[in-house]
């Protein structure tokens, strides 16, 4: 079936045009023109957008949100109440969390996500009949939204460097990275071939992933040809403890250990040196800033001029969803390097959308993903340009510097309608997110 979506603006490669005709079958873009709507189109007005993708998410962290702020404290102390929401979910529980978090993804322009998975087993640790019960809780949720999905699963089997699991994170681990694979390798063999669903995997951290293990899980990337993420430098303490037990930073071990490479990515490395830099950038490995997060753990300020400067490729991600809006991810990533420097217009409004775009669904294994361009993935994202917000403004920078998800009234993710005036198929995603988050406390 054809559909034919007429833009008012749509932002193409060679910049932002006027009355663009998009024509859909199936899940893929099939023919891009310019000219007066055709009968039958579909009118989209403001300027549409190629989809977002939200590269580095933990669903479950959303029930955090608007609770772990207060008091005082920093990362590790914020790390206590995560765990304390990690130990209450099950599949069922995570089903329902997961798919009212999408459902706020999609609602802000976001058409794939990349879900760090660590949340594996039953919270004693004990195995559920299916070991990738909730890895296939995950993917159901993004399916129910709309979303298609990169399910990172996430090797993690040290409580800290040295440190055994302990407490809630006892369900995260496997004992070991080869039983790992083969729980990973059962869960990739469960969507081989399914285009909406990419398994990749993740190097927890340093802190989680012993190095000598970290190898069977660079090998599980290239035996998939999959994405392999890992957070890495987000704390000065994590980068302290493995120079004293390692005499190397983290980039250094991860690199050591053949974890760096064109399908990685590093999450958050924040506190680089000038080495780290260099290590990432030669290696093709991409970087996923997480503005609102970091600020809002006081991780603090990631050097991504430098590391884009170097040839790494920045993405986004909202991380703990202390936020959900990949706009705010975009200028957060300029306005923080402007507090950090003094100085502005470190980054064009189109560097920062292709980082919420075309580069960060590369980093989550659909390279043909976020242009809108004949063979492309169907993800149109309109956002308004008449709100209080955008009135007034004009171009890309209206989007990246003006609008919010807010500003987001329908998104077409994958060929199918998902968001029409501003609200999900599904329906009210606020009160989705209620109800699946009351039931956690």
């Amino acid at each position: 079936m054809s559909l034919t979506y007429w833009c008012e603006q749509a932002w193409l490669p060679d910049g932002v045009a006027e009355g663009v005709l998009v024509v859909v079958e199936g899940d893929r873009i099939t023919r891009i023109g310019q000219g007066p709507p055709p009968p039958g189109a579909e009118r989209l007005a403001g300027l549409t957008v190629p989809g977002l993708a939200n590269a580095h998410s933990h669903a479950f962290h959303r029930a955090l949100r608007g609770v772990a702020q207060e008091g005082k404290g920093d990362f590790w102390t914020w790390r206590e109440r995560m765990y304390d929401v990690a130990a209450r979910l099950d599949p069922d529980s995570y089903l329902r969390l997961a798919t009212a978090v999408y459902a706020e993804m999609a609602l802000a322009g976001v058409t794939c996500v990349g879900e760090f998975h660590y949340l594996h087993h039953g919270p004693d640790g004990t195995l559920y009949d299916d070991p990738n019960a909730m890895g296939h809780a995950l993917v159901q949720a993004a399916r129910a939204a709309g979303l298609r999905v990169t399910l990172l699963d996430t090797c993690y089997l040290t409580g800290g460097i040295g440190a055994p699991l302990s407490g809630p994170q006892v369900r995260f681990g496997d004992g070991d990275a080869e039983r790992w694979a083969a729980r990973a390798d059962t869960l990739a063999a469960a969507y081989e071939g399914q285009p909406d669903v990419e398994i990749g995997a993740a190097v927890h951290s340093v802190r989680a992933v012993p190095p000598e293990q970290m190898p069977l899980v660079a090998e599980f990337s290239r035996r998939h040809a999959a994405p392999l993420h890992a957070h890495v430098s987000e704390q000065r303490a994590e980068n302290a403890a493995c120079v004293e037990m390692y005499a190397a930073t983290p980039v250094r071990l991860l690199h050591e250990h053949g974890v760096l490479g064109p399908r990685s990515t590093a999450v958050h490395a924040t506190h680089l040196t000038d080495v780290d830099v260099e290590l990432l950038a030669q290696s093709g490995t991409a970087v996923c800033m997480c503005p609102t997060t970091e600020r809002d753990l006081a991780d603090g300020i990631g050097p991504a001029r430098e590391l884009a400067d170097r040839g790494a490729a920045i993405t986004l991600g909202s991380d703990s969803h202390a936020v959900v809006d990949l706009f705010e991810e975009a200028r957060a990533v300029e306005l923080d390097q402007r507090l950090a420097s003094g100085r502005r217009g470190h980054w064009s409004a189109g560097d920062l959308l292709s980082a919420a775009t075309c580069a960060g669904h590369i980093s989550l294994g659909f390279p043909d993903a976020g242009l809108l361009v004949p063979g492309a993935w169907a993800d149109l994202v309109s956002v308004r340009l008449d709100s209080v917000r955008t009135a007034g403004a004009a171009g890309l920078e209206a989007v990246v510097f003006a609008a919010t998800a807010a500003d987001v009234h329908s998104v077409v993710s994958g060929g199918r309608r998902v968001v029409t005036a501003g609200r999900h198929v599904l329906g009210d995603a606020g009160a989705l997110l209620s109800e699946a988050i009351k039931a956690l406390r």
